[in-house]
């Protein structure tokens, strides 16, 4: 019903930068909230970034002042923008939707299949 497609991730030196996007398709009728959350090896996924409908963004600690959360509603498409980027950032990062689908109008909260994201020292 819903897909999201994620793009963006690979290979980059620290203090370089990345920009991730995920592209929403399939019965939408509306979304809400849109965030990024990451999964490092031998660590629980972590919330990194969300932005609302209405623009309100909130950042882990940890990604403060560096990571940057924006979104395309016409596009139905979030983007986390990554600079001086930390070895420490090295994860896989998932999108995720909160969807209003058409027609029922029922809530879906969707994941993205993941994109990995390393950086070296």
């Amino acid at each position: 019903q819903v897909r999201l497609v994620e793009s963006g991730g690979g290979l980059v030196q620290a203090g370089g930068s990345l920009r991730l996007s995920c592209a929403a398709s399939g019965s939408i009728f509306s979304i809400n909230d849109m965030g990024w959350y990451r999964q490092a090896p031998g660590k629980q996924r972590e919330l990194v970034a969300y932005i609302t409908n209405g623009g309100y963004t909130s950042y882990a600690d940890s990604v403060k002042g560096r990571f940057t959360i924006s979104r395309d509603n016409a596009k139905k498409t979030v983007y986390l923008q990554m600079s001086s980027l930390k070895p420490d950032d090295t994860a896989v990062y998932y999108c995720n939707v909160d969807t209003v689908l058409r027609g029922t109008h029922r809530i879906l909260e969707v994941w993205g299949q993941g994109t990995l994201v390393t950086v070296s020292s």
